[in-house]
């Protein structure tokens, strides 16, 4: 079974480093050598791995997609979110992240980020180690 945590968003669109939250799975389950499967069941949310060590690069995805994908442009789907469902379908909604000796096989810089494109909202984040 996956395990499923929360994320608590305060902003519209959003980006939450959930790297240490991922690792704490990967640390409960004792899986040395595997994979991590991150997966976020929302249609207007997100997950990707990007650099965590300048703030400026997820203000600078947030804004880049809000420009491609403005939040009113006549969208068919009136709800009122639509440039948040085709967003999330950019960013995608699972990462795999390669184990080894019990940590997350991360590059230097690399975080895992929850991207929220309709919030604030609380949302459901599932992780499963496989080894």
């Amino acid at each position: 079974m996956p395990t499923t945590v929360s994320v608590k968003t305060t902003r519209r669109i959003d980006m939450i480093d959930i790297t240490s939250t991922v690792q704490k799975e990967v640390s409960t389950t004792g899986v040395q050598d595997g994979i991590c499967v991150v997966y976020v069941p929302h249609t207007t949310a997100g997950i990707t791995i990007n650099e965590g060590a300048d703030p400026d690069v997820c203000e600078d995805i947030m804004a880049k997609l809000s420009e491609l994908v403005p939040s009113h442009r006549g969208y068919r789907h009136t709800e009122g979110n639509a440039d948040s469902h085709i967003k999330a379908s950019l960013m995608g909604s699972s990462v795999s992240i390669l184990v080894e000796n019990g940590r997350l096989l991360l590059g230097t810089w690399q975080k895992v980020f929850f991207c929220e494109f309709d919030g604030p909202r609380t949302r459901k984040v599932l992780i499963k180690v496989l080894d």
